[in-house]
């Protein structure tokens, strides 16, 4: 797909303010999309939007099909009738500037229950049509996944291999059994699926109005404990007793020499082709009702990824195995057109993968973060890109630039007012207007840059155990200040007139 040049902000529903513990689909969301129209910019990135589970990263969902009812917004269901104002009282008040999962989860789903109560009790014949219109229409990936969510209630939260052998085989029996005894909680998982789809649907429709696109982001692997794995275990590298034989990560490298164990299950590519890919048809084309453009993550596993044994404890001793290549891209393209896709071709790239990436005419990504460990010919400054390429100051895994600057050595500082004659005092705009000013065709700053933040307001740090995807920026940030630069740096250099 060709792209227009433009200039957008990176920033996860999460990070969104409000009194409610995180952010949400409500009027922050809108007062944010104005604040994108108002300085310009036409792409809003955001993460995976499914369900989270342990870790609450976007990245590792119970589904790679639903979305996340902790984003759903309570207002909107007080004004449609479905929760009361004493309900949204708070004894306590949430952190503004950190998301507290564990409380927020408590707090918001006793909300939704009474709201499904309420739905059941009050609402018109027109609203119920609707949402049995919604379950309908999603059925192929519904049905599975709020029966999957309905039983890990029901197990008290175990991942699914530990069910009891029936179910966790999916045994007919076994499966209209709990589908009859778990009905009003399969019931409540679908409720909370038609309101996140439908507060979403709203946002995107506002967003596209006023010409802003959303760039969605699919991982290319899926949970281990989650509805895809548990419903198709044929397309995956399982056992008889349906634990993986092998599993995701990538080798030892320059950061790390036991690699990366990431633990996903595999993929059998051969059973996906036999199948025509259905499942990755179905997936691109639920995503593609909920974003413009996708960000692909891990493309270069669709070349060829590092498989792990099971058994091991860190990712050394895998193996390259290829992946499906362009065989999947063509079945896609010629099932949906061709694709709004940016490829996140991160790390250690081979020929293949710039191949694969090219014959699709996929825009890579740059960072520029990465641009000042070496000489001037770093694919990563502006100087060296494509214009088919994609550019960020920083990643949703990155330090923001203002903590990474201030934590690097002093080699890197150097390079920084060398390549690009940017001061210390003026790192972040500085990056961003390097940014904004390459041949890119889109240029993308995660908000906590144009807010000039440090690292405290840093998203997620890979590998650490706990503390990440809970960053929160206030409203009062969003200064006329912060918008009218903005507003000019993308008049000077993105010509979006």
């Amino acid at each position: 797909m060709e792209f227009k040049r433009s200039s957008g902000i990176l920033l996860h529903p999460t990070s969104l303010p409000g009194k409610y513990g995180i952010g949400s689909l409500g009027k922050e969301v809108y007062e944010f999309i104005d604040f994108l129209n108002d300085s310009k910019q036409r792409l809003w990135q955001i993460c995976p939007l499914g369900p989270t589970g342990f870790g609450d990263s976007p990245y590792q969902c119970f589904s790679a099909f639903a979305g996340n009812p902790l984003l759903i917004d309570l207002e909107t269901l007080k004004d449609e009738g479905l929760l009361v104002e004493e309900e949204l009282n708070l004894e306590e008040g949430f952190d503004h500037d950190y998301v507290d999962y564990g409380r927020v989860i408590n707090f918001k789903f006793d909300l939704y229950r009474s709201a499904f109560q309420r739905f059941n009790s009050i609402a018109s014949e027109a609203e119920k049509s609707k949402f049995e219109a919604y379950c309908q229409n999603n059925i192929e990936w519904l049905e599975d996944y709020t029966l999957f969510m309905a039983l890990k209630d029901n197990f008290n939260g175990r991942p699914w291999t530990e069910w009891d052998e029936e179910i966790k085989f999916r045994e007919d029996s076994a499966m209209d059994k709990y589908k009859e005894e778990l009905e009003d909680t399969i019931e409540f998982h679908k409720f909370m699926q038609y309101l996140f789809f439908k507060q979403w649907t709203a946002v995107k429709d506002y967003a596209n109005e006023k010409d802003i696109k959303i760039v969605g982001d699919i991982p290319i692997f899926v949970a281990f404990d989650s509805a895809d794995a548990w419903a198709n275990p044929e397309l995956f590298y399982f056992d008889e007793n349906l634990n993986p034989t092998k599993v995701a990560g990538v080798p030892p490298d320059f950061f790390s020499e036991t690699g990366q164990l990431w633990g996903n299950p595999l993929y059998n590519w051969d059973k996906l082709k036999e199948r025509n890919y259905d499942w990755w048809i179905k997936r691109f084309e639920v995503i593609l009702d909920q974003a413009d453009i996708l960000r692909l993550d891990h493309f270069r596993g669709f070349a060829a990824y590092w498989a792990v044994p099971a058994e091991e404890d860190t990712a050394i001793n895998g193996q390259w195995e290829s992946g499906p290549g362009a065989d999947l891209f063509n079945v896609l393209r010629d099932k949906l057109g061709k694709l709004p896709i940016i490829a996140e071709d991160l790390g250690i790239i081979t020929e293949d993968v710039e191949e694969l990436r090219d014959q699709f005419e996929f825009p890579g990504m740059k960072i520029l973060q990465f641009a000042f460990e070496t000489d001037e010919s770093n694919e990563y400054l502006p100087r060296n890109y494509p214009e088919n390429s994609v550019v960020y100051t920083g990643t949703h895994d990155n330090d923001t630039t203002l903590g990474w600057f201030l934590n690097s050595d002093t080699k890197v500082k150097e390079n920084v007012e060398k390549f690009l004659n940017i001061e210390a005092s003026n790192i972040c705009w500085g990056l961003i207007e390097a940014a904004w000013s390459s041949v890119s065709v889109f240029a993308i700053a995660p908000l906590q840059d144009v807010l000039e933040l440090g690292s405290e307001a840093r998203f997620n740090t890979p590998g650490a155990p706990a503390g990440n995807w809970q960053w929160r920026y206030k409203k009062e940030m969003l200064t006329e200040d912060v918008k009218n630069k903005l507003k000019e740096l993308t008049d000077k250099h993105r010509n979006m007139n």
